[in-house]
């Protein structure tokens, strides 16, 4: 690997949160709290600097411990070797934050005082490319652009949102945001692949300006090696601590049905040229619109499902699964709910009345609206303490609440709102039990472990 050329005074050591069992990390005596200052001389900004020092056959490691010792340890081993070691952090130079002012940013649309965690604006392309969190490009210096082009940092995600220079400027509040068709042009030069993210805001980016985006994103997506390998098309969410003057106005029903008819048309020429559909609306338009959602086929590979593209239909599909062979009868009388967010309860009916179909089974399905973001229709992962503290209120639980993990912070029982796992339990005053997927659902549902 070249030299990296680094800011040394940015740059924290990586802080060791676990080691793996059986690993090069453990055999060599790392212990959780360990600070990795260095690789051969050089210290990682990030994962992706870590992956490609430790690709040498030869290492020398740099480690402070706990008790403020420093060690360096030598090891020889294979190429494709790993450590075996995790991080607290993935970037050891702190996060590159947005620039921009887009009035329909979710994290400017939340009430002040939360923990500082919900304020960062993620805009980092390291992050785009190790978790496919999305990015602007708005931000990137010279030295980012050469390094993701010589660490081969593809694909990357990208919050289009619209390609005509001026309207993309206009949504982002940003004067760099022009220069997005450029750019798209330097990605397909380097062979550098993306993932596009359209937010669609009625009466802004939508109608004509939609169409325009899509088939320009669509022109970076032919021949032998495609640039833009996928579009999303997600509704813009707004809060009820916005700014009454953003000159935003939410998805309805008619608005929802006339971008789902827009967009199935585009996907129609898209697949009639190129044999993909390759632009994809998330299943939230055809909830809003009360319409049935597309075959699970239908969203090929499923590019973008950690961008609501098809998640709902996949978690729908893993319930049906789940619920087609369940037992006539369970030993022990149980009594339980589930809660979820508004916008998916109808469609979870069928897999729940299965389920009520069990003989000593009484289970309870609700789904509720958001007083805290002010929306009624909404997805279960918004859901906050606050919501259900005031939906549940009165509710029979029974015996069980099953609370879908997707409301938590991911490693740790807090909600959006700050509110604590055990507030909830001792607010509700029940027993919760944490479910992460649709066969842990209905296993919980029948009181296995």
């Amino acid at each position: 690997m070249s030299k990296i050329n680094l800011n040394h005074n940015k740059i924290k050591p990586a802080i060791v949160e676990s080691i793996e069992p059986g690993s090069i990390g453990e055999e060599i005596g790392f212990e959780v709290g360990d600070q990795l200052i260095s690789i051969n001389g050089e210290r990682p900004r990030d994962l992706i600097d870590y992956k490609f020092l430790i690709a040498e056959e030869k290492l020398k490691l740099k480690i402070l411990d706990e008790k403020g010792n420093t060690h360096t340890i030598e090891i020889e081993k294979d190429n494709d070797d790993e450590l075996g070691l995790a991080f607290t952090e993935a970037l050891f130079d702190g996060l590159k934050q947005c620039n921009n002012q887009c009035p329909f940013c979710f994290i400017d649309q939340q009430p002040s005082g939360k923990r500082k965690s919900l304020y960062l604006k993620d805009d980092d392309y390291r992050m785009s490319f190790l978790y496919g969190s999305y990015l602007t490009l708005t931000n990137l210096s010279e030295q980012d652009w050469l390094r993701i082009d010589q660490q081969r940092l593809t694909p990357l995600f990208v919050s289009v949102h619209a390609t005509e220079p001026s309207l993309r400027s206009k949504l982002l509040r940003n004067p760099k945001a022009i220069n997005l068709l450029n750019q798209l042009a330097w990605f397909s030069e380097k062979k550098i692949q993306i993932h596009a993210q359209i937010v669609v805001c009625p009466e802004i980016n939508d109608g004509i300006a939609l169409t325009k985006t899509l088939n320009d994103l669509f022109s970076f997506a032919k021949g032998a090696f495609p640039t833009v390998l996928s579009a999303a098309v997600v509704p813009v969410g707004l809060t009820r601590f916005r700014p009454s003057n953003d000159g935003l106005i939410p998805v309805n029903a008619s608005c929802a049905e006339k971008v789902i008819n827009q967009v199935e048309e585009i996907q129609r020429i898209f697949y009639k040229s190129n044999g993909s559909r390759f632009a994809w609306l998330s299943d939230e338009w055809y909830l809003i619109a009360k319409k049935p959602l597309p075959n699970l086929t239908s969203y090929e590979d499923l590019p973008q499902k950690e961008n609501g593209v098809g998640s709902i239909r996949t978690f729908l599909k893993a319930m049906d699964d789940a619920t087609k062979n369940l037992p006539k009868k369970i030993e022990t009388k149980r009594t339980c709910s589930w809660v979820v967010g508004k916008l998916v309860e109808n469609e979870l009916l069928k897999p729940y009345n299965r389920l009520n179909k069990i003989d000593n089974l009484r289970l309870f399905l609700y789904g509720l609206s958001s007083p805290y973001w002010g929306q009624k229709q909404i997805v279960t992962g918004l859901l906050t303490g606050q919501d259900l503290i005031q939906g549940l209120a009165g509710k029979d639980l029974g015996d069980e609440l099953l609370l879908p993990s997707v409301m938590l912070k991911q490693g740790e029982k807090i909600f959006l709102d700050d509110m604590t796992l055990q507030e909830l339990r001792s607010s509700l005053n029940v027993s919760i039990r944490i479910v992460h997927d649709a066969q842990d659902i209905v296993n919980s549902a029948l009181g296995k472990s």
